[in-house]
């Protein structure tokens, strides 16, 4: 029979004990196919971007998302709640996963990862979505709900951000002029988020990793996460991390559902090894024309709590910033 709208999901005695990994990045930053290596671990499991942590009830986040546009909920999550309730992934199911979602939505957000949390265990689960990042608001209360979950920051080089955001945007049909915000404000709005929540975590609660350095040598780094988060660093480990085609998540799902994970990653979703190449932000900003923050957003990220030098070009501070991640 199924559950009323008013059922909790978890009591306060039957929260999962079991560890819990939530990966922060900015949006075009590798969390796609690095959360979903990570997630092939036999002890961890995987789950696409949930959006959970935007709003207190559910209620709050499938508000926030139909005013994004996406009426029936995050894809992520319909496809997450198809697969572990209903055993696989149909319009059917995802039909299915829409009322189940729907019949809950009194639930707090928190409720409800407890329960795809249990459904998962013993493995720990992994949640990534960039949009938590987007606001201070939403990273605090990933602490409210998890104070003892690991967070791994991970990162992408500002201009290697900044071109995949105008190639995901050109896919859409969309011009400079529609853009909300310049790229590379973008990519420093966010890390700055994760730096100032992570700063006052405790030490060893969270881990800074470069994507490059992650898909340039996985056995090293994905080998230092797994002892990180005091998993099996054997090689049969390791080797199931590198194969994230195997996860049910790694490919478009039916629709309305298709998303939750970076397109160009569910269109060919096979780890290719090799060096990624980090470019040069000194030649890019050289040759680029980047604009100067005016003097409303200037006022809008002071009152946001970004602090910015009074007479400041957008360059100067990202350069700084990307110089503290280690790019250069």
């Amino acid at each position: 029979m199924p559950e009323s709208s008013t059922t909790k999901a978890a009591s306060t005695s039957s929260l999962v004990t079991a560890p819990f990994l939530i990966l922060l990045s900015p949006p075009r930053s590798f969390s796609s196919v690095v959360s979903t290596m990570i997630g092939q671990h036999p002890e961890l499991y995987g789950f696409p971007e949930l959006h959970l942590f935007i709003g207190d009830t559910v209620q709050e986040m499938l508000d926030r998302e139909y005013r994004a546009g996406n009426h029936f909920g995050p894809s992520g999550l319909l496809r997450t709640i198809a697969q572990l309730e209903f055993g696989h992934q149909t319009r059917a199911t995802i039909a299915h996963a829409i009322a189940w979602l729907n019949e809950r939505k009194l639930w707090s957000t928190r409720d409800l990862m407890e329960h795809l949390r249990m459904r998962v265990a013993p493995r720990i689960g992994i949640e990534k979505s960039p949009i938590t990042a987007l606001r201070p608001l939403d990273l605090e209360r990933t602490w409210v709900f998890y104070p003892k979950a690991y967070f791994l920051h991970l990162t992408r080089h500002p201009v290697s951000t900044s071109r995949s955001m105008d190639l995901f945007l050109q896919q859409r049909s969309r011009s400079d002029k529609q853009r909300p915000f310049n790229n590379l404000l973008s990519w420093y709005r966010f890390h700055h988020n994760i730096l100032s929540f992570t700063r006052s975590l405790p030490p060893g609660q969270s881990m800074m990793v470069k994507g490059e350095d992650i898909l340039s040598d996985p056995d090293r780094y994905l080998a230092q996460i797994a002892e990180w988060l005091g998993v099996r660093t054997d090689d049969a480990a390791i080797a199931a991390m590198k194969h994230p085609e195997y996860s049910p998540y790694a490919y478009y799902g039916p629709t309305p559902a298709n998303g939750g994970n970076d397109s160009n990653f569910m269109r060919n979703p096979v780890f290719r090894p090799g060096r990624v190449k980090e470019p040069s932000l000194k030649d890019f900003l050289a040759r680029e024309a980047i604009e100067w923050i005016s003097p409303q957003e200037r006022e809008s990220l002071a009152t946001a709590g970004y602090a910015l030098a009074e007479s400041s070009a957008l360059t100067q501070d990202v350069t700084a910033l990307a110089h503290r991640l280690g790019y250069h």
